[in-house]
């Protein structure tokens, strides 16, 4: 609650042009006993109470809440967004270890806590004040585009999400009633960790459901293809199949802005 209210402080102290500039700060939160830090981005120039925009939430990587996520919502923020990057797993908890990451999002699969513990960033990114409750979205980065999906799932109050490079949760007729969103998904091609069978399952389940999807796969992208940093945590990690694709990576974030565009568009009356 403290920290809500700081946060609806800094909103409705707005901002003026002479000091526009791209807000970011890290603002701590709690849900199911863990402490969590987020990171807030929006500019001051184009954002106040009185002016709310459209929000994003990032989800990140299943590294945790790196710098990469944190400078997705500032890229955001330059857009127009207010952006919010979620912290999944505790404040300050990231890895570079592929068998400590496997551990800490494991406990996510599969469960409810996934959708829950993305809500409680949702709802701090809504208590902001700053943002459009009618036009929130949801994008998330390999365990991050999962994440998204099940919060689409659960019912959030969602216009759309995209996946970026994300594992696929197949749509029940459950998961599609209580589902809001239009769905984004932004594959490579050349994944190795999506086999075409998950692919396939998949893609059924959101056509028998009914689901208002697009799925755009980039030829010769594999894992983390968004990340520039992805060849080095490869490197590091010792693993293969995760690689950054400069072409993939401009073309999926372009095709992101075409759908918020459209789910983030004022219906005229």
């Amino acid at each position: 609650m403290k920290n809500n209210l700081i946060l609806l402080c800094l909103a409705l102290s707005g901002g003026t042009a002479a000091s526009a500039k791209v807000v970011s700060q890290p603002v701590a939160y709690e849900h199911a006993g863990v402490k969590l830090e987020g990171y807030l981005a929006y500019d001051d120039a184009k954002v106040s109470a009185e002016k709310p925009a459209p929000g994003v939430l990032v989800v990140p990587e299943w590294w945790g809440l790196t710098d990469y996520a944190k400078n997705r919502a500032v890229q955001l923020a330059k857009l127009g967004y207010v952006a919010f990057a979620t912290d999944m797993y505790g404040a300050g908890v990231t890895t570079e270890d592929p068998k400590k990451a496997t551990e800490l999002s494991a406990q996510f699969y599969g469960k409810p806590l996934m959708a829950e513990r993305a809500q409680a960033g949702l709802d701090q990114l809504l208590a902001t004040k700053l943002v459009d409750p009618k036009r929130v979205a949801s994008i998330g980065y390999c365990f991050g585009g999962a994440v998204s999906q099940a919060l689409a799932y659960s019912g959030a109050p969602l216009a759309g999400i995209v996946s970026f490079h994300g594992s696929l949760i197949p749509a029940t007729a459950e998961t599609a009633a209580a589902n809001k969103a239009k769905f984004l998904i932004c594959h490579g091609g050349a994944d190795p960790f999506v086999t075409r069978e998950q692919t396939g399952d998949f893609m059924k389940s959101l056509e028998a459901t009914k689901i208002d999807y697009q799925f755009i796969s980039y030829a010769g992208a594999v894992h983390a293809f968004t990340n520039p940093g992805a060849d080095t945590l490869a490197a590091k990690a010792g693993l293969t199949g995760v690689a950054y694709n400069a072409a993939a990576d401009k073309r999926s974030w372009s095709h992101m802005r075409t759908f918020f565009n459209e789910i983030f568009a004022v219906k005229k009356s």
